[in-house]
């Protein structure tokens, strides 16, 4: 059973990923993602529930799915997602940290500013004889909560190389057929 396809591609000086997956026989789907920086531009997704009971069942699955995978990258070359590529300026956000905004000093209506709350050194007046009893009803002082890295660390992947989207075409699916 073939799970899917994916090529990078260059195009007009731009690498394109087309990526193609098969959903399996309990949700029988081949989806194909035209991706340009991380961004998707297009996708198709075509349903085959109507042939799970072939004979061939998976090659005619694969052989959809390759079909469908070279459609994108023809409707790519034919300049189709052009507009839509080259109109926004697609980055890839793997690792792009999002700041967090300052939160500002808010008072609560006792008077206690928010912010000493959650302070290591709480700022409101305490009393001065303090019992067992008496810290019960206090607020706990928090600890800021540990900084998590935007991306969770991963196993790297080899990253395919961009290759030539002509080139891509011919040399997956053959040079066979319509150009």
């Amino acid at each position: 059973m073939i799970l899917g396809f994916n090529h990078n591609v260059v195009y007009k000086g731009e690498v394109f990923h087309v990526q193609t997956e098969d959903s399996g026989i309990s949700n029988p789907h081949i989806i194909t993602l035209l991706y340009r920086g991380g961004v998707i531009l297009c996708s198709k997704k075509t349903s085959y529930a109507d042939i799970l009971r072939m004979d061939n069942f998976e090659s005619v699955v694969e052989e959809l799915m390759k079909a469908q995978h070279k459609e994108m990258m023809r409707r790519l070359k034919s300049g189709e997602f052009d507009d839509r590529a080259f109109s926004i300026e697609a980055t890839l956000i793997e690792n792009y940290e999002i700041q967090s905004p300052e939160p500002e000093a808010e008072e609560a209506p006792s008077g206690i500013r928010i912010d000493d709350i959650f302070s290591s050194s709480p700022s409101a007046p305490k009393s001065s004889s303090k019992s067992d009893l008496s810290m019960l009803f206090e607020l706990p002082v928090q600890k800021a909560a540990p900084v998590v890295p935007a991306t969770p660390p991963s196993v790297e992947k080899p990253v395919k190389q961009a290759v030539n989207l002509d080139d891509a075409i011919l040399n997956f699916f053959g040079a066979t057929g319509k150009k």
